[in-house]
């Protein structure tokens, strides 16, 4: 698959999510078999603004894995100066977030809040397209709410302006994450474009991923929350679809074992103090639903010593191991 002239090794990609997707887990998911990476969101005027913070978020290796910079904002100057600066970064491709539903962001008119305004959506698109040497492709929402379900119009304008490829996750702002993604609205766009779309949304287990290619014919797979604590589901899609067979779930001490590479990527990148309370949440989504490991995950949520955090995973497998012995 191809997104514009970027050549992609599969169509499973990772769903830019903030707070999750820095380097530690692109690194992770990267090795787990995902065909295009994403960053957190970029405040588009932070960046423009020369922000310290915001520059550290765009820590990346350029050793040509492909990895799309997401950016976000509502004035189109602001978000054209953030395509030029970003054209000296190794990322080959440009992202814009058209889909974010967090109140913080949709209150300035960002995120899914200007799939509201379609003529500004438009001055928003082009002039990223103009000022970004990178292909330029586009997340967007089902709409704003049941009112306001827009997308075929979003995606329609998006590749009038020269966006590459869309992004559609098949929820309306109004939703967040609950309910029911409707795919219907992917295929919608996939038969109303003729640009790349990626389907996004409820994507948890091989069977979705193939689920979602049958039904809605897009041609490639997002995935957010599905891979949070299960980064292997990259691998298992992928296997799939070259050989029809399902991978076994991972082992508890390959789940583990990457658990404190995670925390060790996180602490090089980050420093001890933030990595330590940054993983608390990844180490809670890699524990989750595994036997007796409640208390470990209450203890590690008070720890502040990456080493001890690292010492009560290896107990939790050792214990683990006993109990099966």
């Amino acid at each position: 698959m191809k997104i514009g002239n970027v050549q992609l090794d599969n169509e499973v990609f990772l769903s830019p999510m903030a707070g999750v997707t820095d380097l530690p887990f692109r690194t992770i998911c990267k090795e787990k078999g995902c065909g295009m990476l994403y960053t957190e969101m970029i405040n588009a005027k932070a960046l423009s603004y020369d922000d310290e913070n915001t520059k550290k978020m765009l820590n990346m290796p350029d050793d040509g894995h492909p990895v799309a910079i997401q950016i976000f904002g509502s004035d189109p100057e602001f978000m054209g100066k953030a395509a030029s600066i970003l054209n000296k970064y190794p990322n080959q491709i440009l992202d814009i977030n058209m889909g974010c539903p967090a109140p913080k962001v949709v209150k300035n008119g960002d995120g899914s809040a200007l799939m509201k305004n379609p003529q500004l959506a438009a001055k928003v698109l082009s002039a990223v397209v103009k000022n970004s040497d990178k292909p330029v492709t586009l997340k967007i929402r089902k709409g704003w709410d049941d009112t306001c379900v827009n997308a075929v119009e979003i995606a329609k304008i998006a590749e009038e302006c020269g966006i590459s490829a869309v992004a559609i996750h098949g929820r309306t702002r109004e939703q967040f994450y609950s309910g029911k993604a409707d795919w219907d609205i992917i295929r919608d766009i996939k038969e109303a474009i003729n640009i790349p779309v990626i389907g996004n949304g409820d994507v948890f287990e091989v069977q979705d991923a193939v689920n979602m290619l049958e039904k809605t014919k897009c041609d490639a797979i997002m995935i957010g929350r599905g891979s949070q604590g299960n980064p292997w589901i990259f691998n298992r899609i992928n296997h799939y679809m070259k050989t029809g067979e399902i991978l076994p779930e991972p082992t508890l001490e390959e789940k583990m074992n990457t658990a404190i590479k995670h925390m060790n990527l996180a602490v090089e990148e980050h420093g001890e103090y933030v990595a330590v309370r940054e993983m608390r949440k990844h180490i809670g989504w890699y524990l989750k639903g595994l036997k007796n490991s409640a208390r470990y995950r209450d203890q590690i949520n008070k720890i502040t010593d990456y080493k001890e955090v690292i010492a009560m995973l290896e107990e939790y497998v050792q214990h683990s191991l006993t109990q099966l012995g």
